[in-house]
């Protein structure tokens, strides 16, 4: 048995509610890397040329564990 007939195997016995995971597995796995970089660099240039002023400021840990009510071990 190919491993193309054992996959499409594999996918009659995948239930209906998790047909979603194995579409978007799929889809990662054909995704076009060079398309991918394109968008992922025009991501980049965009917030490189994003005039707000308080978007290089950080915040601590501790600080948004405090702000979000959360109890750090």
């Amino acid at each position: 048995m190919s491993d193309k007939e054992q996959a499409a195997a594999l996918l009659d016995r995948v239930p209906a509610s998790k047909l979603g995971y194995v579409i978007a597995y799929l889809q990662g796995l054909t995704a076009d890397e060079a398309e991918d970089d394109t968008y992922c660099a025009g991501l980049y240039q965009d917030y490189l040329n994003d005039a707000d002023p308080h978007k290089h400021d950080t915040v601590t840990l501790e600080a948004l564990a405090a702000d979000l009510g959360v109890q750090l071990p």
